[in-house]
């Protein structure tokens, strides 16, 4: 995984949004996709190549129609790095704490 490629995909707006529609609907062309973005085909073009480029995003042809798909892998892969580690902890001390909340109630 290219962790900086994958930031820099999800740093921008656009491209979150992007993936968003992708996710409710998977398998777009770029004019469905424009729709429901306020830009040109060439900047939406451009923030499409910068998603395929961290893997977020592959393609494919089916006749004259280039579908976009997203690519949940590299996501998954920023969780597994980034996000569980300190999910095991806050979900530890959310334990805690309601465990030692219950235990005053029950008093």
């Amino acid at each position: 995984m290219d962790a900086d490629n994958v930031f820099k995909a999800l740093g921008d707006p656009t491209r979150r949004k992007l993936l968003d529609l992708l996710y409710e609907k998977n398998g777009q062309t770029l004019g469905q996709l424009c729709e429901h973005l306020d830009m040109a085909r060439q900047s939406t073009t451009q923030h499409i190549g910068i998603l395929e480029a961290a893997n977020l995003i592959s393609t494919v042809w089916r006749g004259r129609e280039k579908l976009h798909f997203i690519n949940p892998v590299p996501l998954h892969e920023v969780y597994e790095r980034w996000v569980r580690k300190f999910e095991h902890q806050r979900l530890s001390l959310l334990h805690d704490l309601k465990k030692e909340l219950e235990g005053e109630n029950n008093e």
